[in-house]
């Protein structure tokens, strides 16, 4: 407070002395020097305290060095047009520019020290390689399955994570059902979007971006992703090709677990425990511990054992990936029956 009081008083006595000097000692021209000078302060300091406040200490520290730049020219101004001519209105000038020059560098300052923010701001989604973060929207699907939790824990997803609000609204809503199942659903979503927020290596941001004329929530995500330049993370396949059409990139959870999945070739010798009868007549299924499906040919009377399988060919799908197999013994079988024929 004193600092700002001491700031309007100064300003008064130099537009006291400016008055002086301009009009030879007018008291008249005096007293309008010494109110514009106390005025002038006064909006200054009611500018300062109302709106400086609340700018980043980065504007303020370039607002500093534009209005002393703004400061020393003027100074240089005044004292060369003192020597250039005693008119009045030269002298005037002089003490116009003392006033103009701080404040265009002041405001220059800001305006440059806001974009050098801004531009901080954005660099932020930079990671140390220089290589820029897109952000990724997540879909009620891939947050009702789960893994993403799971991957964000390995540290192989980072970056910033973008939850629409109509997003949370559809998992609200799933979590109110009457149907017990999408209740446990909706409620499972809920826990997982509030497990990859206290995970460090993320930002979960939500945003209230919102389309009224769009229905559709998967809709709605796309034009979302168009708008941010976002990725979609999702593993729903519909919602993949949709946004593949309309330019937005996807990163599909199934396709990522199906890149991981362990390489069977054909040819290849496993053993597998016979779960179930499979669709079509005498097969069996079984699966790996990834979940992968395994059919098995004249398997049926096998279910509930376990059995030694020679994989014939392999079906992959952006849905999953499924391995046909035939029974060794039957493989070997037939070795033995073309190798004496």
């Amino acid at each position: 407070m004193a600092l700002r009081a001491g700031f309007v008083v100064f300003s008064t006595l130099l537009g006291f002395m400016a008055g002086y000097v301009a009009a030879d000692g007018s008291a008249f021209h005096v007293a309008a020097g010494g109110g514009f000078g106390a005025l002038f302060s006064g909006i200054l300091v009611f500018v300062e305290t109302t709106f400086m406040g609340r700018l980043p200490a980065r504007m303020l520290v370039y607002g500093g060095a534009g209005f002393s730049l703004g400061l020393l020219l003027s100074g240089m101004f005044t004292f060369f047009t003192f020597f250039l001519s005693p008119h009045p209105v030269v002298r005037w000038s002089a003490f116009a520019a003392l006033l103009m020059f701080p404040y265009l560098g002041l405001t220059m300052g800001v305006r440059y020290g806001r974009e050098d923010d801004e531009d901080e701001t954005a660099a932020t989604t930079l990671n140390p390689a220089g290589r820029f973060r897109t952000p990724k929207l997540l879909d009620t699907s891939v947050i009702i399955d789960g893994r993403i939790a799971d991957l964000c824990e390995t540290g192989f997803m980072e970056g910033e994570f973008v939850i629409p609000q109509f997003i949370l609204q559809e998992l609200q809503h799933i979590s109110d059902s009457g149907d017990s199942l999408k209740r446990a659903r909706g409620r499972r979503g809920l826990d997982i979007l509030n497990h990859i927020q206290k995970n460090d290596a993320v930002v979960v941001e939500i945003v209230e971006d919102d389309f009224p004329n769009i229905k559709e929530v998967d809709a709605k995500l796309v034009e979302l992703g168009k708008k941010l330049d976002a990725k979609i993370l999702t593993n729903d396949l519909n919602l993949n090709k949709v946004a593949e059409l309309q330019g937005v990139q996807v990163l599909n959870i199934n396709e990522l677990s199906n890149a991981l999945k362990p390489v069977v070739l054909p040819g290849e010798t496993m053993r597998v425990f016979v779960l179930k009868e499979g669709k079509e007549s005498g097969q069996g299924v079984a699966y790996l511990d990834d979940g992968t499906m395994i059919v098995v040919d004249n398997a049926k009377r096998y279910i509930g054992k376990n059995v030694d399988v020679v994989v014939t060919s392999i079906l992959q799908t952006s849905a999953g990936r499924m391995i046909f197999t035939r029974l060794r013994e039957e493989t070997d079988r037939d070795v033995v029956s073309f190798a004496r024929g």
